[in-house]
């Protein structure tokens, strides 16, 4: 039952980016102008022939390495943060305007901001970082308030200790909490990230390329970059989240 299911999801996920491939055909055939929308099969081809291109993987590399790493450092921060807002109010009180800042203000007035303190070629970690900090720390603290009240009281009369709490307590309770951030916060970290590449424009980066795309009309490089950045994004979100399922499998086997 859950093969078909599954198989059930891949074919309506395919149909519907076939769909999505003949709205975008159709779309660049009415409109006939190659600097305006390109052809699905123009931008394959050009796609291919980036792989190819001396500085493709220096570039691809440059902000991955930087994006993800500012998705960690809020993955970190937002958990460690939760951690303490979760066992004392004040703190939960007291970074609650940061919190609640950070997710309504315009990512761009945060980069333009932030071009004022760091170098451009670091404004990606920091702008993916204060993105996905909320997300994380938002979703950490609901799961850590959500947790069984009756199991806590019985640690506390057995005298658990804080490993057991976390791993038979804490850890399974946080568990969808912690996957959800994950796969709502990656995206967004990419999103932002690219963001701030094209507006700092750091050489050697796929923010850069975007620019030069923009500068030159060349659609067909802008929507080619475009699917490199979604591939990437889809990716490391495959491969984390995949990592967090098998590291909770492992956890309940244990």
């Amino acid at each position: 039952m859950n093969d078909n299911n599954a198989k059930k999801i891949r074919m309506e996920k395919t149909a519907a980016v076939v769909f999505a491939l003949i709205v975008w055909q159709a779309g660049a055939m009415l409109l006939d102008n190659s600097m305006l929308l390109v052809s699905p099969l123009t931008v394959i081809k050009r796609l291919f022939t980036l792989f190819f291109e001396s500085d493709f993987l220096s570039s691809v590399s440059f902000s991955f390495i930087r994006i993800v790493s500012g998705f960690l450092l809020a993955l970190a921060a937002g958990s460690l943060f939760a951690i303490i807002a979760g066992r004392v109010h004040i703190v939960e009180v007291m970074l609650w305007p940061f919190m609640t800042a950070i997710k309504t203000v315009p990512v761009a007035s945060f980069i333009i901001l932030c071009l004022i303190w760091l170098s451009s070629s670091n404004l990606s970690i920091f702008i993916g970082f204060i993105m996905v900090l909320p997300i994380v720390y938002t979703n950490m603290l609901q799961g850590i308030k959500s947790t069984d009240v009756k199991l806590l009281e019985m640690a506390n009369l057995f005298n658990v200790s804080w490993y057991k709490r976390l791993k038979y307590i804490y850890l399974p309770q946080l568990k969808p909490y912690i996957i959800s951030a994950g796969s709502v916060s990656i995206g967004l970290a990419w999103k932002a990230g690219t963001a701030a590449e094209v507006i700092g424009i750091p050489e050697g980066s796929i923010g850069e390329k975007l620019y030069e795309a923009k500068v030159y009309f060349s659609s067909a490089d802008l929507l080619a970059w475009t699917l490199v950045i979604i591939f990437a994004s889809i990716a490391f979100e495959k491969l984390f989240l995949n990592f967090l399922k098998k590291f909770f499998r492992r956890l309940e086997r244990s």
